[in-house]
């Protein structure tokens, strides 16, 4: 559950810096360094071992450690609590601590190695899809990312024009569904119609079918405006 876990560096590295670091500050210690594959570790096995250092927030977990020592008949370690640092410069969305995770976020909106150009990439816009369900953001990530001089395309916005008359699905729909789901003004009452298509999957697929295409088009077809301005490198659909 680390917050931004696919940034954290492969054990391999990790081990490495934590050796010469460990050798720096005592070179004259031993040090074995070895992956915890559960939450005990070598600790609730190891009849060697006299001392566990924890900090505040594992205190917990040392107390665990021996009481699985307890069950396995070994002694009790010693257990040595060490303060964390407290980072003076996190913000409201960071540990308070200094935290490999607050390093992390930071991280965020910076380039991890250069830039290569890659013949095998299309010329044209680099088009991002962003998806998710209600209440995930997409909304002010596209805004962030049209602030940053994305082309926004709105794939919501392009499905009601679709629909309304005059819009490439709006006879097909008619047709397929009956003129009862239209109001007076001849604009496609989408309440009706959606209670038409509401848990049957077969109407439902019938409707997808005619307007999904058409909202592909539209897309694609922003995609060429955007193409076309230029310097504005990239194409956001937000769904």
């Amino acid at each position: 559950d680390k917050v931004l876990r696919e940034l954290i560096e492969p054990y391999e590295l990790r081990a490495a810096k934590l050796r010469e670091f460990l050798c720096d500050v005592q070179p004259s210690l031993h040090y074995d360094i070895v992956p915890l594959l559960d939450p005990y570790g070598p600790a609730a096995t190891d009849p060697e071992l006299r001392c566990l250092v924890v900090s505040e927030e594992t205190r917990r977990g040392g107390d665990a450690v021996n009481q699985k020592r307890l069950q396995n008949g070994l002694s009790e370690l010693s257990l040595y609590e060490i303060v964390l640092l407290k980072d003076p410069n996190h913000s409201e969305s960071e540990e308070e601590k200094v935290s490999s995770s607050s390093l992390r976020q930071r991280l965020l909106g910076t380039l991890l190695q250069p830039l290569q150009k890659d013949p095998a990439l299309p010329a044209r816009p680099y088009v991002i899809g962003l998806t998710g369900g209600t209440g995930s953001g997409k909304t002010s990530i596209a805004k962030y990312l049209e602030e940053l001089g994305a082309f926004l395309i709105d794939a919501d916005r392009l499905g009601h024009a679709a629909y309304v008359p005059g819009g490439p699905a709006h006879e097909q729909v008619v047709a397929a569904f009956g003129r009862e789901i239209l109001n007076e003004d001849g604009t496609i009452n989408r309440k009706v119609l959606g209670a038409k298509v509401f848990g049957n999957q077969e109407r439902l697929k019938a409707l997808t079918d005619i307007v999904w295409p058409e909202i592909a088009r539209m897309v694609k077809q922003q995609v060429g405006e955007a193409d076309a301005l230029g310097n504005r490198g990239a194409a956001v659909a937000v769904q």
